[in-house]
Parts: structure tokens; C-alpha cells; sequence
């Protein structure tokens, strides 16, 4: 698995060693079809949207740091993976903007968004602006990465794996530290709108 997380760091320009390296250009964007032209898709991608819409999910933003400063990108495809050794992943789509800056940093935080975060997320949601403008934040302990002010938890990682499914990849992070308020309730995600949870 390490073996792999190498190869791919590597591929996207990403230090593998504490040694200099040189960041590369953009990734060209795959061709990411998994059906021929004249192929039917089995299900819609609306359908698929609408029905997988019904799966109430937390929301995060994962944070990095490269040479060109702080970057993030909002994400509710996290999970806990491992405990022994301590592991969690994410999902970020192969075009996504943000992502090779992540890899090429090979460290992330994962910043987990409280019930009054909903604006926060949606800044981190869009493409193209400086979307730490105005946002508060500290150096998280073990890798630099931004940990954004007032999150309710946080998992400070180094990049351990990464896989690719379909259209999009599946990164795994090695948990190097991470803490949590004793407090506060979670942003939910659900059918397309933010929402709370009520005891």
C-alpha cells in the first residue's frame, strides 16, 4: 500500500523524501468514461444523484499547504477506515483543482464543520476564488496544514494511499494527531441541503 502512495506522489510531482523537489504543471485531465460511446450507462446519473442523495452524510473541509500557500476544498466523502494503524479517507474527483496541490503537500487536515458552518462549507464548495478569504486559521500540529478556526474536530494527516474509483480517487491519510471539542453538533448533509441533528 505504501508501495502505491509512492507511486502515485511521485506521478503528481509530490516530495517523497524531505529533499527539494520541483512542482509540476497541472495534471491533464483523464478521460474518465468507463463505458464505450455507443453504451447505454446502466443507471442515470440523475437517478443516481437523487437515490444516493437519500445517504445523510457529516461534511469537512480538507485543508492543505504548498509552496503556493493554503488550500482546501469542501467534502462530505470522509470516513474512518482503520484504528490499528490509524487511518481515514476521502474521495476528491481526478479533476478536481485542489487536489494536486494536496498530493503535492502530502499532508491534509480534515476540518469537521459544525451545525453554524453551512456558509463556511459552501465557500469551500466553489471553484476558482480565494476561498481563505476572511477564514481564520492555525497551523494543525503534525503536518502545517490549515485547522480552521472553531471546527468542532480535526484530523491532521499525511498522505498514506492512494486509489483510484472511477472518476473519482480515494485517498487514504495516516492520522498523525487530531482533537475535538467537547461540544456542538454536527453539519449534516442531505438531498442537496445542509441540515442539523436533533436529540
Amino acid at each position: 500500500m505504501a508501495a502505491t502512495a509512492v507511486r502515485y506522489l511521485r506521478s503528481v510531482g509530490a516530495a517523497t523524501t524531505n529533499g527539494p523537489g520541483t512542482p509540476p504543471e497541472a495534471l491533464p485531465r483523464p478521460d474518465l468514461r468507463a463505458v464505450r460511446d455507443d453504451e447505454r450507462l446502466p443507471v442515470a446519473p440523475e437517478e443516481f444523484r437523487r437515490v444516493l442523495g437519500h445517504f445523510a452524510s457529516g461534511v469537512t473541509v480538507v485543508t492543505a499547504r504548498d509552496a503556493d500557500g493554503p488550500a482546501g476544498f469542501a467534502c462530505q466523502s470522509f470516513a474512518s477506515l482503520s484504528l490499528d494503524p490509524p487511518l481515514v479517507s476521502f474521495m476528491v474527483a481526478r479533476t478536481s483543482t485542489t487536489w494536486p496541490r494536496i498530493a503535492r503537500a502530502g499532508a491534509f487536515c480534515v476540518n469537521i464543520l459544525g451545525a453554524e458552518q453551512g456558509a463556511l462549507c459552501r465557500g469551500f464548495a466553489v471553484s476558482g476564488a480565494d476561498k481563505f478569504a476572511g477564514v481564520g486559521y492555525a497551523d494543525a500540529p503534525a503536518t502545517g496544514s490549515p485547522l480552521l478556526d472553531s471546527v468542532p474536530a480535526w484530523i491532521d494527516c499525511r498522505v498514506h494511499a492512494v486509489h483510484t474509483g472511477g472518476d473519482h480517487l480515494i485517498v487514504v491519510g495516516r492520522v498523525e494527531a487530531l482533537g475535538a471539542a467537547d461540544e456542538g453538533e454536527p453539519l449534516l448533509f442531505h438531498r442537496g441541503a445542509f441540515g442539523r441533528f436533533t436529540r
